[in-house]
């Protein structure tokens, strides 16, 4: 197993692989339909959406961890 060390830089990976596949898929379909190709148009997509969204992911989540803090109510 991985270290909780680790726990941003895996949370960022899996997050941006899921969401990756997700959206390219989405995006993909609505662009082009339910062509014979789609399978190939997507995993093109697929991987270039994870090479963006990996390091986007690693860079923008303190500041919505923070953002989230700003807004949300304190526990009593």
């Amino acid at each position: 197993m991985i270290d909780r060390k680790y726990h941003r830089l895996v949370f960022s990976f899996f997050m941006s692989l899921l969401m990756s596949c997700i959206m390219s898929l989405v995006i993909s379909v609505y662009n082009v339909g339910w062509v014979s190709d789609i399978i190939s148009i997507w995993l093109k997509a697929w991987l270039f959406a994870f090479v963006v969204a990996f390091p986007t992911i690693l860079i923008v989540s303190p500041i919505v961890h923070k953002l989230v803090g700003l807004v949300l109510k304190e526990t009593k």
